[in-house]
C-alpha cells in the first residue's frame, strides 16, 4: 500500500490541475458515478451528519450537499492541504460554508467523537490509504449505529474486451495525458498502479465484512470501471 507522506506530497503536487484533468481523463463520466452514488448516501427525508473522507477538492462533498435534507450538514477531510485550498474556494463561491465543514486530517485517526455521522462517503480515494483495516475500522467508530458507509471506487472491468480497451487507455494515454498537463509524470503513473493494486470485488467486500460492516453490497457502474461499496453499522440492542 502507498505510504502516507508520498501519498500527501503528490496530492498537494498535482491539486492546481486536479479538477481539469480528472473529468477531462474520465470523459466527465465520474459526474455520472458521484450521481448515482448521492442516491445511495441520500435515502431519507430526516436531516442528516454526513462525514466525507478523502473529499480532494469538494467534487462529492458539493454534490451530496446539492441534495441534502434541510437541517443536515457535511463535513469534508482531506490529507492534502493543497487539494482542500481549492475546496474551500468552491464552497464560498456556492455560498455553501454553513452546510459544508472543511478539516485537514488523518483516516487512521479521525478527530470526531464516537457515533457522530450516519453516513460517511469516499469517493476515489479509498486505494489511496496506508493502512485501510484501520481506517474502515476508524470510520465504523464514528459511524452511528444504524449509520451507513458508502465507497465509490475505480475497478478493472470484468468483460475482457471492455478490460483491454481500459488497459489501453488508462495504462498508456492517461499517463502520457496527465503527465504532460500536470507535468507530473510520476503521479499519473501512480494512479493507474494504485487501481490495478486494489482489492477485487469479492475481497473488498469479505474486508469491509471483517472490519464490522453489516449488510456489504456492491454495485458496477460503466462495466465495472467504477463500483459502489456499501456497508452498515449494526444498531445497538
Amino acid at each position: 500500500m502507498p505510504k502516507k507522506e508520498n501519498i500527501h506530497e503528490l496530492f498537494n503536487d498535482i491539486s492546481p490541475d486536479y479538477d481539469r484533468l480528472n473529468h477531462i481523463l474520465s470523459l466527465n463520466i465520474d459526474k455520472i458515478w458521484r450521481k448515482r452514488s448521492v442516491r445511495e448516501i441520500i435515502d431519507t427525508d430526516h436531516p442528516l451528519e454526513i462525514l466525507d473522507i478523502a473529499c480532494g477538492t469538494g467534487d462529492f462533498s458539493l454534490a451530496i450537499a446539492g441534495k441534502m435534507p434541510e437541517g443536515s450538514h457535511i463535513e469534508g477531510l482531506d490529507l492534502s492541504e493543497g487539494m482542500l485550498a481549492i475546496m474551500k474556494d468552491k464552497i464560498c463561491k456556492a455560498n455553501l460554508s454553513e452546510k459544508i465543514g472543511v478539516r485537514q486530517g488523518d483516516c487512521e485517526n479521525l478527530p470526531f467523537n464516537d457515533e457522530s455521522f450516519d453516513r460517511i462517503s469516499v469517493a476515489f480515494g479509498i486505494r489511496n490509504f496506508e493502512n485501510r483495516e484501520a481506517c474502515l475500522k476508524e470510520m465504523l467508530r464514528v459511524l452511528k449505529p444504524g449509520g451507513k458507509l458508502v465507497i465509490l471506487e475505480l475497478s478493472l472491468p470484468k468483460n475482457k474486451f471492455v478490460r483491454w480497451l481500459f488497459n489501453i487507455y488508462f495504462l498508456n494515454l492517461l499517463p502520457l495525458i496527465g503527465g504532460r498537463v500536470s507535468g507530473d509524470k510520476a503521479a499519473y503513473r501512480y494512479l493507474p498502479a494504485s487501481v490495478l493494486n486494489f482489492p477485487q470485488k469479492n475481497e473488498f467486500k469479505a474486508i469491509l465484512s471483517s472490519c464490522g460492516y453489516a449488510n456489504v453490497t456492491h454495485k458496477a457502474f460503466t462495466c465495472g470501471i467504477c463500483r459502489q461499496y456499501s456497508g452498515m453499522k449494526i444498531q445497538n440492542r
